[in-house]
């Protein structure tokens, strides 16, 4: 199975460039984060098209995450936890999560909060949002260690020095801060993974280039965008890579593909 995960920065106006890539790929399942539409907004038939189901919650034009799998799609849900906090005036739960099982392996693409800075509710909002996270994931592996799970999308974090390319310049911003890297690394103590970093170390590797200031041709980008596995799911890794040549040329998005190969169950 390749299962990738990929911040398309609105589906539609990607549209053409993410069905290239699925095509040249050869990918199985493919996690998507930001796609900036409500459900009914969605291309769907464009994916049916070349034979893949998909699943997509999205309440408005901001955030927006789906599934789309040629494997089966099943089991969709759009809350990993009942104690989901909202954010908002009023508060509502955002769309940033939807899970389901396919080919076997349960599926979760999130779209984690920013933080946008410090002092501001949204991150409060983020670190709860991964404490939640957390404890679903941790349930989850003590009630069903056997099932594949897979934990994947734009995290907005970078966990280690590495992951940036200037940790200075990003001092006492979000993404980098102590409280962020500790609820990532929770995760990880929890029992999920980085499946990718042993495929694509650093540093220099990095999933995520800003649009401005010459990001990418500077090579100063983020590591933000992650594959987390369970002990299931990270037993059949067999690769990994970060599709940077899709973050270049006109109408690119800002993240890169990523993208995982697991050996067939048993």
């Amino acid at each position: 199975m390749r299962l990738a995960t990929w911040n398309v920065n609105s589906i539609r106006a990607r549209l053409d460039r993410v069905l290239a890539w699925i095509d040249r790929s050869d990918v199985d399942v493919v996690a998507l984060q930001e796609t900036k539409c409500k459900d009914e907004q969605f291309p769907e038939q464009a994916f049916t098209d070349l034979g893949y189901e998909v699943a997509h919650h999205g309440l408005s034009q901001w955030n927006g995450v789906a599934l789309v799998s040629r494997v089966g799609l099943e089991d969709v849900s759009t809350s990993f936890s009942p104690d989901v906090p909202r954010f908002g005036d009023p508060a509502v739960v955002e769309a940033r999560a939807i899970g389901a099982t396919c080919g076997g392996v349960r599926v979760w693409s999130l779209y984690v909060p920013n933080g946008r800075g410090l002092e501001d509710p949204h991150y409060a909002y983020k670190l709860l949002w991964l404490e939640q996270l957390r404890e679903a994931g941790r349930r989850r592996l003590a009630e069903d260690p056997d099932t594949p799970v897979a934990l994947v999308g734009d995290f907005n974090i970078a966990p280690e020095d590495d992951d940036v390319w200037d940790v200075d310049f990003f001092a006492g911003s979000t993404h980098v801060s102590e409280p962020e890297r500790a609820a990532f690394r929770s995760l990880v103590q929890a029992g999920f993974t980085d499946v990718v970093r042993p495929h694509a170390p650093g540093p220099g590797t990095y999933t995520y280039w800003d649009y401005t200031q010459l990001r990418f041709p500077k090579r100063q980008g983020m590591r933000i965008d992650f594959v987390l596995g369970s002990p299931a799911f990270a037993a059949r890794v067999t690769g990994a890579t970060i599709d940077r040549q899709e973050r270049k040329g006109k109408g690119a998005s800002d993240h890169a593909p990523v993208l995982v190969e697991l050996a067939p169950n048993g």
